[in-house]
């Protein structure tokens, strides 16, 4: 979760909403990103998803079985859904999103009947620090 919240610091250095992710495996982290949905004029830019991307052309595989993925917010239900179909082992997440998260709010993905794949999810993790680092980005655009 430490390079997870480096990068979120770092998105928030950027302008963006401060949301880091670092996908882990056996042979330690693959790949971590911060949000860059502003820099890169794209909605899908999350954390999440280019750490997934990232991780996958370094491991020349589309699938990530037995890695895991730590990010500083509840994803929310695009990245969950990608989440699954990487095929991530564990989520790790910091902060929940009862407004915009898909994993434990919301939708709840990996609930569905039509999920096919719903990795271990452990929230809280590093809660206190992404949650200030989000309260304190916001309150600085206020």
């Amino acid at each position: 979760m430490a390079r997870a919240l480096q990068e979120a610091r770092a998105a928030a250095l950027r302008g963006e909403v401060p949301v880091g992710a670092a996908v882990v495996g056996a042979e330690g982290i693959v790949a971590a990103a911060g949000n860059r949905t502003r820099e890169l004029n794209d909605p899908t830019a999350h954390a999440e998803m280019l750490a997934i991307r990232a991780a996958c052309a370094a491991l020349g595989n589309e699938r990530l079985i037995g890695h895991d993925l730590y990010v500083t917010l509840e994803p929310c239900p695009m990245c969950a859904a990608a989440i699954g179909f990487a095929r991530i082992a564990r989520l790790y997440y910091g902060a929940p999103d009862a407004k915009g998260g898909g994993v434990d709010h919301g939708p709840r993905i990996y609930t569905h009947p039509t999920c096919h794949h719903a990795p271990q999810v452990y929230g809280g993790i590093g809660e206190s620090e992404a949650a200030a680092l989000l309260r304190q980005f916001f309150a600085e655009r206020r």
